[in-house]
């Protein structure tokens, strides 16, 4: 497999607003995913996952370290070129699945390519395949206050994916959802994923974190500890997960 994705003795201190008091939220993370992996990241609040998340997203700066997506220094890349990174080279799916309630689902999924300045024959050549895959062809001109939240998520999906990003992110995906929207929902993370689409997770749900390929520990901004399905069931993991987590919660030794 090819080495997507590489992070190297990251480090992010906040200082407070007077400069008087700093907060270490990541201290020398370390890790790398290749391509086409299925990773969930899971920690308690105030762990580092959405400081690290902000920092894979080029959203945020670290203190320290580095991050490389297909070999390139993503902290090198000029700041009136961040945007256009993002939209070419990641995909993001939110909990709150971030729709303009003013457009269609159609204009949402196709967004990012307006941004990108595609051709419109193009946009529809890609969405076509997209929007029968994720069960979205029949729902295509309703606004989103007019479908359910699972469709909203497989829209949010659906627009993460139709730049063909090297890497998808995806933070609490199923955290609005109802346990039927958040099964469909990683049902379909699986296909992508099965697909050779890599996805990086953050989730407070062992259910969700159970269905991926390998699982994060961050306990006060350091990797506490991984597990990797291998064989194992989604109910095996989804014990393991449980255990490590409590380890986690009672002071358990690290393990990373």
């Amino acid at each position: 497999m090819t080495l997507l994705l590489e992070v190297k003795n990251l480090k992010k201190i906040y200082a407070t607003r007077f400069g008087n008091v700093q907060v270490q939220a990541l201290a020398n993370v370390n890790f790398s995913a290749e391509a086409g992996e299925y990773i969930a990241i899971m920690g308690e609040s105030g762990s580092g996952k959405t400081t690290l998340l902000n920092i894979l997203a080029s959203l945020d700066k670290p203190t320290g370290g580095e991050v490389l997506l297909d070999g390139q220094s993503t902290f090198q890349i000029p700041e009136g070129r961040l945007a256009a990174f993002r939209r070419d080279k990641l995909g993001f799916v939110f909990q709150d699945f971030n729709l303009l309630d003013t457009f269609s689902l159609k204009d949402n999924i196709l967004l990012p390519l307006v941004l990108s300045g595609m051709e419109y024959k193009e946009m529809l050549g890609r969405l076509g395949p997209i929007a029968q895959k994720l069960g979205l062809t029949d729902i295509l001109e309703k606004f989103p206050y007019e479908v359910s939240g699972g469709q909203k998520q497989r829209c949010a999906v659906a627009r993460a994916l139709i730049t063909s990003p090297r890497l998808i992110l995806a933070d609490e995906p199923t955290g609005a959802l109802d346990s039927h929207s958040a099964d469909g929902l990683l049902a379909l993370f699986r296909e992508i994923n099965a697909a050779g689409q890599t996805v990086l997770m953050v989730t407070h749900s062992v259910k969700a974190a159970s269905n991926a390929g390998r699982v994060l520990f961050l306990r006060d901004g350091e990797i506490f500890h991984q597990l990797y399905r291998g064989r194992r069931s989604n109910e095996e993991m989804f014990g393991l997960i449980s255990d490590t987590l409590t380890a986690m919660a009672t002071g358990g030794e690290r393990h990373a």
